[in-house]
């Protein structure tokens, strides 16, 4: 298509909607890996992403007459308010073809920018089929995600302003995410051609590396299927523009995990106090991948913040995967006798570490089962010594951190009826959340009753909450109430509750 990019760049039309970020260090990011980390922070643009960049170079490069017909895209995420922001900074109308899917917020995000919306099809590739019908009969300027001189060339400012911001001299590897491919299209074209060895490295996620696979294969591939979890990069074909230019000047594709995109949201909001997508976060994920892989340190690391257009009901999810990712959590599976004072035997055997999870059932007259989190401060190391810890005091585990379906699943349906289980009694507690509460709480409640159901999950908050199963013959009620009063934790009694009955109940 071209190949003069850097004329291109430095005569984009950007600034009538973008800012020229910062490029801001991030200090306890630095010191942990040892090397200086520096956050681009697209971010903070309009619209909140740096796709305001490429769609408005491309809609303010349109002459009169064709700018006067309006424009066209297919999005439901940020490349659609790029495109309605610059058909509205330019006065000209914008139709937005979205999938009947997307959520409100960014279809509502879209009209108050006043572009038209137009809802079709299940996924994006049915909008853009629409799209590209509709700028047909209509005589609408289309204007693609990526795959585009000037859309490409208007992401290429990134890197200008970086190397304006930064020596070129000092920086060693700029991380970009990778969806479509133009983002790091025109920061690679840009940075090579001023600086060929500051290393140009994309990342993506394992379930959506179509740049990836389509550089292994020399050509472009297209993906069965994408993760649809950092959905501002779920593509499946690459650009035919971008290819090229990732063929010429990506030196690397980092792959990442969830748990690793969750990490580094998390590593990023420690640094900036902001809250990036999970697309937003890929290249902070990618750099903590790199630097463990090469051992590098005293190096100078951009990473790309490119977004921050999150649905608020997604932190809950991305805040329990993160331990995981920048493993600091161990779940674990395992198998106990069904004894009063083994639960407590157990638990002891965890010591003063916290727990941020714990699920224990009964489960036969000799057996129960326990699915328990763990939090660590010395990664994989810790959790093989207390995996070696709690099987060399005879208790049968298994190790489900890396288990895709425990970690969604079956970490909140432990439980179940309990056959042939009598005089089981429910209570919720509540107790002050300190180092080892959770150990002094059942060394409180003792072993003269039989523990056969507990859960407790750390919500982050002043007080743990447990719900705990208690076999309580009728004969030794009045004494069990006694010791209740005695231990003085707030405590409700569940056992008529109809939730139990319906789920829980022996």
């Amino acid at each position: 298509m071209t190949d003069n990019y850097l004329e291109r760049i430095l005569k984009a039309k950007v600034y009538d909607v973008a800012i020229e970020s910062p490029l801001q260090a991030a200090p306890r990011l630095s010191r942990r890996l040892n090397n200086r980390v520096l956050l681009k922070r697209e971010d903070l643009q309009p619209a909140f992403s740096f796709k305001i960049r490429g769609a408005y170079n491309k809609i303010a490069q349109l002459s009169p007459i064709a700018a006067q017909r309006g424009v066209i895209c297919a999005s439901a995420g940020n490349h659609a308010q790029g495109v309605a922001l610059g058909a509205r900074t330019r006065g000209i109308p914008a139709v937005i073809v979205m999938p009947s899917t997307t959520p409100e917020i960014k279809v509502q995000a879209v009209l108050d920018l006043g572009a038209e919306v137009v809802l079709h099809g299940d996924d994006y590739d049915s909008a853009y089929g629409h799209a590209v019908e509709l700028a047909r009969e209509r005589g609408l300027v289309f204007v693609h995600p990526f795959d585009d001189p000037d859309v490409i060339a208007g992401q290429g400012t990134v890197a200008m302003e970086i190397l304006r911001q930064h020596h070129g001299d000092d920086i060693d590897a700029v991380f970009v995410a990778v969806g479509g491919g133009g983002l790091i299209g025109g920061i690679g074209a840009y940075a090579k051609a001023l600086y060929p060895r500051i290393k140009i490295i994309g990342v993506e996620p394992e379930d959506a590396a179509g740049m990836y696979e389509s550089l292994r294969s020399g050509k472009r591939v297209s993906l069965e299927r994408v993760g649809l979890f950092a959905d501002g990069v779920a593509v499946r074909r690459v650009g035919e523009e971008t290819f090229r230019l990732a063929q010429q000047y990506v030196d690397e594709i980092v792959l990442v995990n969830t748990d690793q995109i969750c990490a580094a949201i998390q590593d990023i909001f420690e640094d900036t106090r902001s809250i990036a997508e999970p697309a937003g976060a890929l290249a902070v994920a990618g750099m903590k991948k790199y630097v463990a892989r090469e051992n590098c340190s005293e190096r100078v690391l951009v990473a790309i913040n490119c977004g921050a257009n999150m649905n608020f009901d997604r932190l809950r999810h991305i805040a329990e995967r993160a331990d995981i990712g920048a493993q600091r959590e161990a779940l674990l599976a395992v198998e106990i006798p069904e004894e009063p004072g083994s639960f407590l035997r157990f638990c002891e055997l965890l010591g003063r570490r916290s727990v941020t999870e714990l699920n224990y059932r009964y489960v036969t007259s000799k057996t129960a089962q326990i699915f328990v989190g763990l939090a660590l401060t010395q990664g994989r190391a810790e959790r093989d010594v207390v995996i070696k810890t709690i099987a060399g005091a005879g208790f049968a585990v298994r190790d489900m951190t890396d288990n895709e379906m425990a970690k969604l699943h079956v970490r909140y349906m432990v439980g179940g009826h309990a056959h042939g289980l009598t005089d089981e009694r429910l209570y919720r507690f509540e107790f002050p959340e300190r180092p080892g509460a959770l150990l002094r709480f059942l060394q409180a409640i003792g072993t003269a009753w039989n523990i056969s159901l507990f859960h407790y999950r750390n919500h982050g908050s002043d007080y743990g909450r447990v719900l705990a199963g208690i076999q309580v013959p009728p004969a030794t009620r009045t004494d069990f109430l006694l010791h209740l009063a005695d231990l003085q934790f707030a405590y409700t009694e569940e056992t008529d509750n109809p939730a139990y009955k319906i789920f829980l109940g022996g």
